[in-house]
């Protein structure tokens, strides 16, 4: 599907009753039929849509309107966690305290110590380690979904296609219908039962393309404890996106 380009931006500066300016950028689009004031938790902020024949000012009174609910959404969003020397990267569940190491060589590796904490260890300027942070752990989530997505295929008697790790905004996973499965490499940072029920809800979707109780019998049938990591995603998924 071609997604529709933007028709143009501007950025709207809202005043809160303490003072505190917001700035909200505005999107015109063609296809919306009616404004629209979100939260964005993958770009961590607000956005006002507008069909493209709406008015700035008529738009500023609107998110004027919606402040309080706006100001409400924002609090509620979760702190961002760059990827910098001493922030701490949860892997499959287990956190990784990421350390500078600019005196060496060897891209990213683990180091374990005795007391069972784990340091992910990232060589290179420092200009380049958000980089091979963020390459590091796409590369985890390709080796941690290939081979499951795999084995929860054989068990439905399907054979997977092409299996991807993309940085996506709006869906966990998806199944194509050649068999191709793609997944947010985000999952990588869940704990590892939140990642398993991703990659056997994408299988299940191999046998049926659909949300239907045959769909969701096949997914229980792979994962028998599936609503507990379902429930998890819906709660702290919107974390996961906050990282990077």
């Amino acid at each position: 599907m071609t997604r529709t380009a933007p028709l143009e931006q501007d950025i709207l500066v809202l005043t809160d009753t303490d003072g505190t300016e917001i700035p909200v950028p505005v999107r015109r689009s063609a296809r919306a039929r009616r404004m629209l004031l979100r939260v964005d938790p993958v770009r961590g902020g607000p956005e006002l849509v507008l069909p493209a024949g709406a008015k700035l000012e008529a738009a500023r009174t609107f998110a004027t309107g919606n402040l309080g609910w706006l100001r409400a959404r924002l609090a509620h969003l979760p702190a961002r966690t760059s990827f910098g020397h001493g922030a701490a990267v949860p892997i499959l569940g287990r956190a990784h305290v990421i350390r500078h190491r600019p005196d060496q060589r060897g891209g990213v590796w683990r180091v374990e110590d005795p007391d069972g904490s784990v340091e992910l260890h990232v060589s290179g300027a420092e200009e380049h380690l958000a980089r091979r942070v963020t390459d590091f752990l796409k590369g985890e989530a390709r080796r941690t979904v290939g081979p499951r997505a795999k084995l929860h295929a054989e068990a439905l008697g399907r054979k997977v296609g092409r299996v991807t790790v993309r940085d996506t905004a709006t869906r966990w996973g998806s199944c194509s219908s050649r068999g191709d499965l793609s997944f947010s490499w985000r999952l990588v940072l869940a704990p590892e039962e939140v990642l398993d029920y991703v990659v056997a809800h994408e299988a299940a979707h191999l046998v049926e393309m659909n949300h239907s109780d045959r769909f969701w019998a096949l997914v229980e049938r792979l994962m028998p404890d599936y609503r507990r990591p379902r429930a998890w995603l819906k709660r702290h998924g919107s974390k996961l996106h906050a990282y990077g």
